[in-house]
């Protein structure tokens, strides 16, 4: 009887050991299961954000790139000598000293936040992810609104309006008819002139660098992303 009983309760333990193992396995491989349809959901929402930023960067790049221009016309306008359309002085004085915004797509890496940075389990890409975000974004958005001298309006567009606006012409309706060519300023207020035109282009070729080296980081990270998704 005694050994009856004891294969008894050994087989029911057995039962119930595997029973359990199986159970616990069963729910592991279920949280293993929602964290890859969760880590890819979020991959993918990170890669649609950054298509998204790209879009973002290209036109603040153009937005620089026509400040550099307008540098360039309003330092010409010193030694030109035919008239310049008033077209052209319109678009270019709006554009000289012009600020931006740096938008970051940033929805899936807040997700991936509060879900937790360990959903990713590809480390290399984790810490690519964090470093996007966290420093090169962080980076531009200093540059664009925080960093005192590339604040364009705010440092410039005084001083060079007090330069400038004399030599403006405006007709009966009080609309700009034209500008006077070439500028007729003081030599002292020429110096600080080509200065800060000066200023406002090394500062937006700056901003320029960082756009370009950030762009190769979000294409790259792309890349990346992609290669994970199809795993």
């Amino acid at each position: 009887m005694k050994r009856k009983n004891w294969k008894k309760y050994s087989f029911e333990f057995l039962s119930i050991f595997i029973a359990v193992i199986s159970a616990f396995a069963l729910n592991n491989w279920n949280e293993n299961r929602k964290d890859e349809i969760a880590e890819t959901k979020i991959l993918s929402e990170i890669s649609i954000g950054l298509k998204k930023d790209l879009e973002d960067i290209e036109l603040n790049k153009l937005g620089h790139e026509l400040g550099i221009k307008s540098v360039d016309f309003f330092k010409k306008l010193l030694t030109r000598q035919e008239p310049v359309p008033k077209d052209s002085i319109l678009r270019n004085y709006f554009i000289l000293t012009r600020d931006f915004f740096s938008v970051q797509n940033a929805s899936g890496y807040e997700n991936l936040k509060s879900r937790g940075l360990e959903l990713i389990k590809n480390d290399s890409l984790r810490s690519k992810i964090i470093s996007l975000y966290e420093i090169d974004y962080t980076i531009l958005r200093k540059f664009e609104e925080e960093y005192y001298e590339k604040q364009f309006q705010q440092n410039y567009f005084k001083e060079l309006n007090h330069i400038i606006a004399p030599n403006f012409e405006f007709d009966s309706a009080k609309s700009l008819k034209r500008i006077k060519v070439p500028l007729e300023i003081s030599k002292n207020d020429e110096k600080i002139y080509l200065i800060d035109l000066w200023k406002i282009r090394i500062n937006r070729v700056e901003i320029l660098y960082h756009y370009a080296e950030t762009k190769k980081v979000i294409k790259n990270l792309q890349k990346e992303i992609e290669d994970e998704l199809k795993r």
